[in-house]
């Protein structure tokens, strides 16, 4: 499958993150842990998209995340391998090259090393928070029931609507998914196909999905804030994760 011109396209955002890198398992991590008490047995999962951990962006998210009493574990997933942010809106990056080396095979076991630690540190709900390609593992670990709560933002390489289906019969998650205007990787299509499965209290674990009009793909982590939709779009897609979280995790 092919990715779309967004989803190496934004704007960094400015600001200080307060979080920290750990190993975890062997893996690169940022943790943003919350300053004022905390349930010690919860974790959200940040599952950044192909600019990784490393990008600023998804330090603030995490650590906005934390300032509402989440402790956050970002991963890096992408093995070192993230791109760098100067890629942004670059039209000689080589993107499916880069997909190439980053499948599966090379991604989810990061994943899988960082929970089963986290789990031996005593922490027995996740909840998970995917952008783009992120989105596509939430739905995975959503599959096997390894969190209990989903939030996916903009996500990309979803079949649809093998793998709605697949969530609506297997998972027990319940499913945030913010939306937008133009996004090829989920488009009103598949919008339209996710509300049909999942809809009117069909999946009884719980089904939210916001829509942001103006907004494109990846405008809930590389946004461009000056733009008053797409900033709409960004602070409206991370109060209803937060809000989804509170609700269900």
């Amino acid at each position: 499958m092919s990715f779309c011109k967004h989803c190496i396209q934004g704007v960094r955002h400015e600001g200080e993150p307060l979080g920290k890198l750990e190993t975890i398992a062997g893996v690169a991590c940022y943790i943003a842990t919350p300053t004022v008490d905390y349930p010690k047995d919860k974790v959200v999962l940040f599952l950044p998209d192909v600019f990784g951990i490393e990008l600023n962006n998804a330090k603030l998210l995490a650590d906005d995340f934390a300032k509402n009493g989440f402790k956050v574990v970002a991963i890096d997933y992408l093995n070192g391998g993230s791109l760098a942010a100067d890629a942004m809106n670059s039209p000689s990056f080589d993107f499916m090259g880069w997909l190439a080396n980053h499948g599966a095979d090379q991604t989810r076991p990061p994943l899988d090393k960082v929970i089963a630690a986290l789990k031996a540190e005593g922490i027995t709900k996740f909840g998970a928070t995917g952008y783009c390609f992120g989105g596509r593992y939430v739905f995975d670990l959503a599959f096997e029931n390894i969190i209990q709560c989903a939030v996916v933002s903009h996500p990309s390489l979803l079949k649809v609507p093998a793998d709605l289906e697949t969530y609506f019969t297997k998972s027990q998650a319940p499913l945030l998914i913010n939306s937008c205007e133009v996004d090829q990787m989920f488009p009103a299509e598949a919008q339209a196909k996710a509300d049909e499965i999942f809809g009117d209290g069909k999946f009884t674990p719980g089904y939210k999905r916001e829509y942001f009009p103006g907004c494109t793909h990846g405008f809930a982590v590389r946004g461009d804030m000056k733009d008053p939709l797409i900033k709409a779009g960004k602070e409206g897609s991370f109060k209803a994760a937060v809000e989804f979280f509170l609700a269900h995790l």
